[in-house]
């Protein structure tokens, strides 16, 4: 039985029309297929985001089909094949169809082929291994990758420990994908290739890891995917910070009950230890953003301590102090780490308080602090400092006149 997909929206767009039409032009009829991911989501009902398409043309006659076309073509990876055109707007990734010349776990060498077979075989897993027509006719190459998909199984291609060798990333993608797509027991095969070969991760580029990491983290819920990793030791070759999996599973179960956006820096901060000096060197290993770094830092910070019993007051001056995002973050790394179920209802407030209320301007500055007197030079700071906190003690008071009035005394008796 004939296996199809679509109509759908993003198979029928303009947009996916006209890259079609431009490669077809240059190559003929079937030259060009959906690949990958796109036709897998679209099996199981998922919303497609990215799509992809392989195609016969070479890397060169692609972007000449393009250009012909009036569409825009961008070389983004021509040396293994890969093409990006822009078409409406919106990046279509081509990549002509491969096979393996060489491979060392890090990269391969590759040739271009015409032949659909040989460009499946190089592919990781059996549900990623599916190719479309633009008619929405589904080529299964493996001969299960479609039931693989519909029953949430992460099969390798082939052989698991030549896939494994010819990228060690396939180890991390593994537990990444069944993360967001397995359901039931693992593949034992599977998963005993990588446990034999989970050493060689260490010898990937530190932006493949953290990448693979990060896109793993953000599934719905990665724990059982996690436990996995721990199991074989993947986790600990991985992310040796890793200090357990208590907080970060309850954090998973807090964002899936509450309803919260599941957020995958949060989550591998939720496996470090609770210290602040973990950050830096964990950026540095996975060649993290300085953003993240910054933000798993200050969600381990000890000031100003965050209760779940705190009133509105000390929240307001905790937000004020903190920032929304990172007194979130506290509160919820708060929440996971406490053993007291019946205070949910007060972490949930807490967040809710934090998340509605703006923390006000301080509505002084330093032209004012000279201007009652002050001479300028490092006085001024002292000054505004004082006056602040006596501010926030007032629980930000909306009334200026009050923080002149403030300003005047302070100013009056450091200057005389």
């Amino acid at each position: 039985m004939t296996k199809r997909i679509g109509p759908a929206a993003w198979m029928t767009a303009k947009e996916t029309m006209a890259v079609f039409d431009a490669l077809e032009a240059k190559g003929g009829p079937d030259c060009a297929r959906f690949v990958g991911g796109c036709v897998r989501d679209a099996l199981l009902g998922r919303p497609v985001n990215d799509v992809d398409i392989a195609t016969t043309l070479t890397p060169d006659q692609v972007i000449e089909a393009l250009k012909a076309a009036g569409l825009k073509a961008i070389p983004t990876g021509v040396e293994h094949g890969t093409v990006t055109a822009v078409s409406g707007g919106k990046p279509f990734e081509i990549t002509t169809l491969r096979r393996d010349v060489s491979t060392d776990g890090r990269r391969a060498v590759v040739a271009f082929t015409t032949d659909w077979m040989e460009d499946a075989e190089r592919r990781d897993f059996t549900l990623n291994a599916l190719y479309a027509k633009r008619d929405g006719e589904v080529f299964d190459s493996s001969g299960r990758g479609v039931d693989d998909a519909r029953a949430g199984r992460i099969v390798f291609v082939g052989e698991p420990v030549r896939r494994i060798l010819e990228d060690h990333l396939r180890i991390l993608r593994f537990f990444r994908f069944y993360a967001s797509f397995g359901r039931g027991e693992p593949d034992g095969e599977a998963l005993a290739a990588c446990a034999e070969h989970k050493a060689a991760i260490a010898n990937l580029a530190a932006e493949r890891i953290s990448a693979e990491l990060l896109k793993l983290l953000a599934a719905d819920d990665p724990r059982r995917a996690v436990r996995l990793m721990a199991q074989t030791g993947v986790l600990g070759v991985a992310l040796p910070e890793a200090a357990g999996l208590g907080r970060f599973e309850a954090l998973v179960e807090i964002e899936s009950e509450q309803l919260f956006e599941t957020d995958a820096v949060l989550r591998l901060a939720a496996l470090m230890p609770d210290d602040p000096q973990i950050a830096p060197a964990l950026a540095e290993r996975l060649r993290l953003s300085n953003e993240q770094r910054d933000r798993i830092a200050a969600a381990f910070g000890k000031e100003p301590p965050i209760k779940s019993w705190m009133s509105a007051r000390e929240t307001r001056r905790s937000v004020y102090a903190l920032g929304q995002q990172t007194f979130r973050d506290r509160v919820k790394l708060a929440w996971a780490s406490s053993t007291s179920t019946a205070a949910a209802a007060q972490w949930r407030g807490l967040i809710a308080l934090g998340e509605g209320w703006s923390p006000p301007p301080f509505p002084l500055n330093g032209d004012e602090v000279v201007r009652a007197g002050v001479p300028r030079g490092p006085l001024v700071g002292q000054v505004l400092k004082e006056v602040e906190a006596w501010w926030i003690d007032h629980d930000f008071i909306d009334d200026k006149l009050a923080a002149i009035e403030k300003l005047k005394a302070v100013a009056q008796g450091m200057v005389y």
